[in-house]
Order: C-alpha cells, then sequence, then structure tokens
C-alpha cells in the first residue's frame, strides 16, 4: 500500500474517531459551557502532544523557528474560528444546518487548493465533492428544506475556518516536524478558547468549575477529546496531508456526519429514513470517487 493510500485510510479513522465521539462530546457540552470545554480540551491535547515529543522526538524541537511559530499559530487561529463560530452559531440556528454548512467546507476547499497549493482541480475532484455536499445535505434534512438565518452565516465562516486549515495544513505540512507543528496549533486553539470563554461564558467560580468537570459525562468526554479526537488526530491529520491533497482530506472528513449518524443509530434510537440513507450512500460515493479517480497535479 502506497503513503498516499495509507494517508487516506489514516484521515478516515480520524474521520470515524469524530463521528462516533460525537454523541459524547454534545452531553459534555451540556454541563461544561462549549468554550471552557475547548480550552481545556485543546490545552490538553498541546500538552499531550508536547509530552510525546519531548520523550521521543525531543531533537524536534530544536526544528522550531519563527516561522514556524507564525505558521503554527495561524493554523491555530484557522482551527479555533471553525470552532468558535460553530458553536455561537449554534445559539441561532438549528443542528441540522449547522451539520450541514460545515459540511460546505468539502466544496471550498478545491478552491483553496488551487490558489495555495496550485493543483489543478480535475472533474473527478469536483464531482467528488458535490456527491458529498448533497449526501450532506439529504442526511442532513432528510428531504426537508433549509431555512437561512443570522446563525448560518456565523457557520458559514466556521465552514471556511475549517476549510483554511485543511488548505494551509496541506501547505505547511511538508515544511515543517509534524509533531511541534501540531502541539503549537492545539495550544493556539486552547488559549483562544479559554480567552472566549472568560469573555462570552459564565462557567461558574474555581469550585463549580472543577465539580463540573469531574463529572463522569465530562471527564469521559475530555479524556477522548483531548487524546484520540485532538491531539492523535490533528497530528495524524497533519502527517497525512503531506501524501495527500487538501480536496481529499475534505472529501474524506464529509463522512463524519455518516459515522454520527451510525452512532445515533446503534446507542441512541435514532431512525434513518430512506433519504439519509441515500445521503450517506452519496458521501461514501464521493469519497470513493476521489479515492479511485482523483489524480491531483501540479499546475505548469
Amino acid at each position: 500500500m502506497n503513503r498516499s493510500r495509507l494517508a487516506d485510510l489514516s484521515l478516515l479513522l480520524v474521520a470515524m474517531m469524530w463521528g462516533c465521539t460525537f454523541l459524547i462530546v454534545q452531553h459534555a457540552v451540556r454541563v461544561l459551557p462549549p468554550m471552557a470545554f475547548n480550552s481545556v480540551r485543546f490545552i490538553g491535547a498541546g500538552l499531550l502532544l508536547a509530552f510525546i515529543t519531548t520523550i521521543f522526538y525531543r531533537r524536534q524541537w530544536r526544528l522550531i523557528t519563527r516561522k514556524m511559530l507564525l505558521h503554527s499559530c495561524l493554523l491555530g487561529l484557522f482551527l479555533f474560528i471553525g470552532y468558535a463560530f460553530q458553536t455561537v452559531g449554534l445559539l441561532y440556528t438549528t443542528t441540522s444546518n449547522t451539520g450541514f454548512i460545515t459540511g460546505l467546507s468539502v466544496v471550498i476547499v478545491p478552491f483553496l487548493s488551487y490558489f495555495l497549493l496550485k493543483h489543478s482541480i480535475s472533474r473527478f475532484t469536483w464531482l467528488s465533492a458535490l456527491l458529498a455536499a448533497a449526501g450532506l445535505y439529504l442526511l442532513t434534512f432528510a428531504g426537508s428544506e433549509m431555512s437561512w438565518n443570522i446563525g448560518d452565516i456565523l457557520v458559514l465562516i466556521c465552514a471556511i475556518g475549517f476549510a483554511l486549515h485543511i488548505g494551509y495544513t496541506g501547505l505547511y505540512a511538508s515544511k515543517y516536524p509534524s509533531l511541534p507543528l501540531a502541539a503549537l496549533q492545539m495550544t493556539v486553539v486552547g488559549i483562544l478558547s479559554l480567552i472566549a470563554s472568560l469573555i462570552m461564558e459564565d462557567a461558574g467560580n474555581p469550585a463549580t468549575l472543577m465539580d463540573k468537570l469531574v463529572q463522569p459525562e465530562v471527564l469521559i468526554a475530555l479524556l477522548v477529546s483531548i487524546g484520540p479526537t485532538s491531539a492523535f488526530a490533528f497530528w495524524i491529520q497533519t502527517v497525512c496531508q503531506k501524501y495527500t491533497t487538501p480536496s481529499r482530506v475534505a472529501i474524506i472528513y464529509a463522512t463524519e456526519p455518516v459515522f454520527a449518524a451510525l452512532t445515533g443509530i446503534l446507542f441512541a434510537g435514532e431512525v434513518l429514513g430512506l433519504a439519509g440513507g441515500l445521503g450517506c450512500v452519496l458521501i461514501l460515493g464521493g469519497m470513493l470517487m476521489a479515492e479511485l479517480k482523483s489524480a491531483p497535479h501540479q499546475v505548469q
């Protein structure tokens, strides 16, 4: 198996982890405010990756440059924009609208891939992205109509943030060591989330906050989020984007709601109708087409 195929399979594993743990995180943020949760999640992820780097790859710290610090902060900012605007947008719109609009990054990324990396975009890549977007719509709304509001605009900014993160990770992943790059951007997201939480949320006094942190649903969600779905997930993404394109990453990540839907069916008693099932098929079809047909090359 070549590195490109292995990278795509690893990213599919990341999408599966995110989708399968959605319910766990959703229950946790009902107890601990979302920005506060993300501050603990990403600062913890940054510290975990820093610990791994120090113990096993200490020499990589010497490779950090001023330019790498700047680019890490930029990646962290884009990722924070994605999570922050998604969280705020949810206050004004539905989870269905949020899920679909966030998934529109699958269509935004090919544009960024062209302008940032000079990748020509094949018709198969565009068809894959459109299939995935259509599948997201069917899976999210199950045949009902979507109505737009101010929250949807905020979530669209979130989708642009996630798309920029994927695009710029493709630009920087091959230039810097993966572990420090991932550790630094996780820390930036955590610090920005902490600042946002102090400004926007009321997490309570230190004693109340500690009581919330040790509640089982929050503690389990943090353990899952700090390690598998943050530290390791974004470390995997940083490594894998050396061997695959941002467009394929976005299409693979579009499978996240498929895994979330399957988890809901298995553990929350949710029902997936005909439209939702067709949506899953279209998303998976788009991913397979991108995997089998897309062969990006540099614009001359």
